[in-house]
């Protein structure tokens, strides 16, 4: 099955609430960080989990201890295919059938079908499109790792996900703001700068300026340098985030 894409509403998420529930940045003593990203995002039309980390029982585990029940779990948007960001889909799937998960076209049969065994829907993307009201797919983005991230529409502007920003994290930014044609709010997740220097990572942070980010909060893959950069520069609009972080709206005033 594909999705269709549609522009967004003229009634955006006034309320939203980000729960980080996997990641290899420690915020919590009671959760478990490991290498990996899933975050819960509810408040939208359907509760979605975005990325499921990259081990099943520390997913659980986590979820548990924050009081997430995998019931409340609508739709699955898995960024790309990587186990980091996929490992853990089995294991919420064997807690509660029925989901709907949102890969991308490129993932391989293999994948899809023991998703469908577990009895959930697939839904195939390599294009934008609406995942449901006001939170869109970029559709897939790069080449050699080919990536998909979450787009959600509030009032305040666009909040933009990422697992891994494989294709580059400015034009992930750059090409949500061309597909919603709102001002971006807050970009969340990993931005793949571990590798990248000191000259790179300012480079970048310059160009997310020039975007007009008002809001910056890199965990997972960004690595250390990257996130003292965008600190330094962000100051009280930067947003230290691990595991068991909570963004609401209300942070992003």
């Amino acid at each position: 099955m594909h999705a269709e894409s549609e522009r967004p509403s003229a009634h955006p998420i006034a309320s939203l609430d980000m729960v980080i529930v996997y990641d290899n940045n420690p915020h919590r003593e009671d959760l478990e960080p490991a290498w990996g990203f899933a975050c819960l995002v509810r408040g939208s039309e359907k509760t979605i989990l975005f990325d499921t980390g990259g081990d099943g029982s520390i997913l659980l585990a986590n979820m548990k201890e924050l009081g997430i029940d995998p019931d409340e779990i609508e739709v699955v948007v898995l960024s790309h295919i990587h186990e980091d960001h996929t490992g853990g889909l089995r294991a919420l799937l064997d807690e509660k059938s029925g989901m709907t998960v949102y890969s991308l076209a490129s993932f391989p049969r293999r994948f899809k079908a023991d998703v469908e065994t577990r009895g959930a829907s697939i839904v195939e993307l390599d294009r934008h499109a609406k995942i449901c009201e006001n939170v869109y797919s970029t559709g897939e983005l790069g080449t050699r790792v080919k990536e998909q991230a979450l787009i959600m529409h509030t009032a305040r502007g666009l909040i933009v996900m990422t697992g891994c920003a494989h294709p580059g994290i400015v034009h992930v930014v750059e090409r949500a703001k061309d597909l919603i044609g709102e001002d971006v709010l807050l970009v969340i997740g990993g931005f793949h700068l571990g590798p990248a220097s000191s000259a790179e990572i300012e480079g970048i942070v310059a160009s997310m300026r020039e975007l007009g980010v008002r809001y910056i909060a890199p965990c997972h893959c960004s690595g250390d340098a990257a996130r003292e950069l965008f600190h330094d520069e962000y100051e009280k609009n930067y947003i230290e985030v691990g595991v068991g972080s909570i963004i609401t709206m209300e942070d992003l005033s």
